[in-house]
């Protein structure tokens, strides 16, 4: 066997040395680097299982508020009467405590019903990993109605009706509906109002209109006795927050809105009437009795009382009748009602056009009646209100002006009447009057469209009915 030399045997030895020590240094690079890699996955996986577990506990914040809502809809303090936030703890099914949340609560503002939750989670096991979410809960006003009645309707051949529909009796749909239309009956008993003669039962929604697809029959009905408490809410609201008027002593007030955000306010000292007729039996009173009556509706003499912001009147409460008209800047409500509310009577007239300078929900009407709205004879050719209109005890209605009742037919007929809102009434509401086929008093067109800011956010102090609502959800990042 051939030996190697000893000098060559060390210099393999010394040209190995450096190789290994190469090789052991790769190996550990790529052996810390997967290790740091595979930390980094981790902390990653632990950071998404962390946060994931953090919005579980958030969103129960907000179904825990949205079930105390639910048994006290007034309380905004978490029923500890202080200003938040509040802290509860988060039990998993076993019961064992596995993280917080905590929630600010911010009431609605003046005259809207929305409550907005934000709840911020995180559990014990990473609390340093925090989600927020923020939701919106209201209830719905009596304004989430385009048409809201509690007797029977008819919705004539030249309708349009954009909006929700509701009655408590029957409705006779011959226009065009493009949202729901729903009554409380199954059946009704259709007379004279509806255009049956001799009466007959009909179905709780009927008519050669449509589309008949968004017909539903029978729902829940709409309670309107809830209306006269908040009519003492609203009175109230305007003597701490408003403006409140008592009688005038004479035939009323007079309130012109103008663009700029203000309106002026007028006592009306004396009227003059105009002839008209109503459907009999549709009312309490004098306009119950119905017929060719005189109408108190042409102001002869009035006496400037003053001029307000609207930003600083979120609410007028007047005990008295009421004439309104002009351009609306802002947010208000104007009601119309005495008290007892059970034995008095107030109506409100509309003497011209009332109109919004934004359609953005930053321009809101509210009229309140405690019985009618009427519209007067001598409106615009092309009449227009852009309100959430509601007759307590009565009727939103223009008389009929046709020469055998007026003694002349000047005026009678109109081009086209449009209502942006809401009409909410207890009595049927109309404008037409026909002859044969021949309008003889009224519009020859007319729109209904509903206000779609009006849901969650209705005129200032308006009725709200039923429970609070989901309106939107995001997560704070």
């Amino acid at each position: 066997m051939m030996k190697v030399p000893a000098m060559v045997r060390r210099i393999w030895k010394g040209t190995i040395t450096p190789a290994l020590l190469v090789i052991t240094g790769a190996f550990l690079v790529v052996l810390y680097g997967i290790l740091f890699v595979l930390s980094l996955q981790f902390d990653y996986s632990n950071r998404q299982v962390g946060g994931e577990q953090a919005l579980h506990v958030a969103e129960a914040g907000v179904n825990y508020y949205r079930w105390h809502l639910a048994h006290d809809p007034d309380d905004f303090t978490d029923g500890t009467g202080q200003a938040g936030p509040y802290e509860h703890e988060y039990y998993d099914p076993q019961g064992n405590a596995v993280g917080k949340y905590s929630l600010t609560i911010s009431p609605p503002e003046e005259g809207s019903s929305i409550v907005t939750i934000k709840s911020n989670g995180w559990t014990y096991q990473y609390p340093k990993i925090k989600r927020a979410v923020t939701v919106q809960y209201g209830i719905p006003s009596f304004a989430r109605y385009s048409f809201l009645s509690n007797s029977s309707s008819w919705y004539g051949s030249g309708i349009t009706v954009n909006g929700l529909v509701h009655s408590n009796n029957g409705i006779r749909m011959d226009g065009t509906n493009t949202s729901l239309v729903t009554s409380a009956q199954e059946t009704y008993m259709c007379g004279s109002e509806t255009g049956c003669s001799p009466p007959q039962q009909r179905p709780g929604v009927w008519g050669s209109g449509g589309d008949q697809g968004l017909w539903q029959y029978p729902v829940t009905a709409v309670d309107f006795d809830e209306i006269s408490l908040d009519l003492t809410n609203m009175r109230d609201a305007a003597q701490t927050e408003g403006l409140y008027l008592g009688p005038s002593t004479k035939s009323g007030y007079h309130i012109i809105f103008s663009s700029n955000g203000t309106f002026t306010l007028k006592r009306v000292n004396s009227t003059n009437y105009i002839r008209g007729y109503s459907t009999p039996g549709q009312g309490i009173g004098a306009e119950g009795q119905g017929g060719c009556r005189r109408l108190y509706q042409l102001i002869t003499g009035e006496t400037t009382l003053g001029t307000y912001n609207v930003s600083d009147t979120p609410i007028v409460f007047a005990e008295d009748d009421l004439w309104v008209e002009g351009a609306i800047r802002g947010r208000i409500t104007v009601v119309s009602a005495s008290f007892p509310i059970q034995s008095s009577q107030r109506d409100i007239w509309i003497r011209n056009n009332l109109t919004y300078t934004a359609y953005d929900g930053s321009d809101v009407l509210g009229l309140v009646s405690q019985d009618n709205i009427f519209f007067i004879r001598d409106v615009p050719n092309d009449f227009k209100i852009d309100a959430v209109l509601m007759a307590q005890k009565g009727k939103i209605i223009r008389h009929g002006y046709y020469s055998s009742c007026s003694g002349t037919s000047s005026g009678a007929v109109k081009n086209s009447l449009t209502i942006n809102g809401a009409l909410i009434n207890y009595y049927k509401s109309y404008w037409n009057f026909v002859s044969g086929s021949t309008l003889v008093s009224g519009f020859t067109t007319r729109t209904i469209n509903y206000d779609t800011n009006l849901l969650y956010a209705p005129p200032p102090y308006f009725p709200t009915s039923g429970e609070y609502e989901f309106i939107s959800w995001r997560e704070e990042r």
